[in-house]
Parts: C-alpha cells; sequence; structure tokens
C-alpha cells in the first residue's frame, strides 16, 4: 500500500510539473519573446484576421500568384498529403494535370521547366511558400492581368524581391515567397 501512495504522489507531482507548470512557463517565455509568433502569426487586416503566415492559402484568380497545391484544400486540422509513392499511377495523373493547368494558366511555353512544388502537394499541405522562379513564372500573368505599366511591373518585381527569404540558415531549401504576404502587397500597388 505504502508503494502505492508513493507512486501516486509522483505521479501527481509530474503531472502538474508537465502537464500544468512547465506549459505556463513556456507559454509565459514565448509570449513575452515573440509574442506575435506565439500566436499563430496571424495577419490582420481593418481589425478581420485574414490569414497567418504560417498556412498556406488558395488564390485561383490570374491577378494573385497561386500557391502550391494542397491535398488537404488548406485545411490545417486534417493536415497531410495524399501519400501516393512515386510510382502510383494515380500520382502521376495528377502531376500531369497540374503541370498543363500550370502551363495553360500562366501561358508559357510547353517545354517551360516548371518548379516541382507547383506540381507535387506537400507533406502537410499548408506551405505557403513557392520558389522564387514560381513566383517569377506567374509574374507576365499578373501583369497582364492588372494591366500594369512598365512601372508597376517594377513594383511587383520589387515585391517578389522584398518577400523572398534565404534558405533556412543559408543553406536548408532553397530561396522562396510567402504567397499571402505577396498577394497582399500587389494589392497596394497603384
Amino acid at each position: 500500500m505504502k508503494t502505492l501512495i508513493i507512486s501516486l504522489k509522483i505521479f501527481l507531482f509530474f503531472t502538474i510539473l508537465t502537464g500544468i507548470l512547465y506549459p505556463l512557463f513556456i507559454t509565459g517565455i514565448s509570449q513575452l519573446i515573440f509574442p506575435a509568433k506565439a500566436n499563430g502569426s496571424l495577419i490582420v487586416s481593418n481589425n478581420k484576421i485574414i490569414g497567418s503566415e504560417l498556412i498556406g492559402q488558395d488564390f485561383d484568380s490570374i491577378i494573385y500568384f497561386t500557391s502550391r497545391p494542397s491535398a488537404v484544400a488548406y485545411n490545417p486540422l486534417p493536415s497531410g498529403g495524399s501519400n501516393y509513392g512515386l510510382t502510383n499511377k494515380k500520382l502521376k495523373e495528377t502531376v500531369s494535370e497540374r503541370k498543363k493547368q500550370f502551363i495553360a494558366f500562366n501561358q508559357l511555353d510547353s517545354l517551360t521547366e516548371i518548379p516541382s512544388e507547383m506540381l507535387f502537394a506537400s507533406a502537410s499541405g499548408l506551405d505557403p511558400h513557392i520558389s522564387f522562379k514560381a513566383a517569377m513564372l506567374q509574374v507576365d500573368r499578373i501583369v497582364k492581368a492588372r494591366n500594369f505599366n512598365d512601372f508597376q511591373k517594377q513594383k511587383l518585381l520589387q515585391c517578389i524581391n522584398k518577400f523572398t527569404e534565404e534558405p533556412q540558415f543559408l543553406c536548408f531549401g532553397e530561396q522562396r515567397v510567402n504567397v499571402l504576404l505577396l498577394n497582399l502587397e500587389i494589392d497596394k500597388i497603384k
């Protein structure tokens, strides 16, 4: 009986320590040091939350940059990919269709090399970034759709450069652009 009581006391102690005190401590520290990130990096416009820098959104209008495809329609609750293997027939068909759509949507030459992130959904289905190259392939479509002059096109290119992030730790990944932030910024071009 004595062993059971000691076990229950240890269990209660560690439940309070690791289940209540530690999470509260870490939450408090994160709120002090980086509150925006601790609260989800939310983007607010006119007192309304319009998205997060961390979660991709679907943009299918010709006047906006398109995001990476998502197997879960950018829904963060069941985040995940299709889990199709590289030899799966359904994946090959999907990638082929996405390539055709991207080329047609952006009025590109059929021999244009399309960045892989525009063809394959990510593992989470929530990636907010596309590569710098994928953004540049969409510039002419957006310029034409918005009837931008040369000055406005230069402003658009400046926006892309402004929101281009370098590879993480200068060695992991490639240059990438946050699509939501970029699309919000190009709406400001007059």
